[in-house]
């Protein structure tokens, strides 16, 4: 005797918040949509973001972020790749806390990836 088996295969994520798409204007998560760069953990949106330059941040910019206990935040730069001033890596790593620099897009897929794997994460997302 031969039975249809039908299968529904779920991924159960464990972040409250996923981020759905970014593009050069917003960033989805979840169901909202934000068009200014944001601030996120797993759990929730920290604050909104300010447009200062990639090239001026220093790590009292991150003080909100660091609040959050974060053992990596992922800084994403917009479209393209741009290197904050070494010393603000450095003042992380003196901090115990790993910052990953990478475009927009990738970080928000790295997010996603490091959230559902429980990790403690923190992304600042520019536009």
């Amino acid at each position: 005797m031969l039975r249809d088996a039908r299968l529904k295969f779920t991924r159960e994520l464990s972040a409250q918040l996923v981020i759905r798409s970014v593009s050069e204007t917003a960033i989805r998560v979840n169901d909202t949509e934000y068009n200014e760069s944001i601030v996120l953990t797993p759990d929730d949106r920290l604050t909104m973001w300010s447009n200062k330059p990639i090239a001026d941040l220093a790590d009292a910019d991150f003080g909100l972020v660091i609040d959050s206990k974060p053992e990596i935040v992922l800084l994403g730069t917009g479209a393209t790749n741009v290197f904050p001033p070494r010393e603000l890596t450095f003042a992380f790593a003196r901090k115990g806390i790993g910052l990953e620099i990478m475009d927009t897009a990738a970080a928000a897929r790295t997010f996603n990836v490091l959230a559902n794997e429980g990790r403690r994460v923190a992304a600042v997302l520019c536009l």
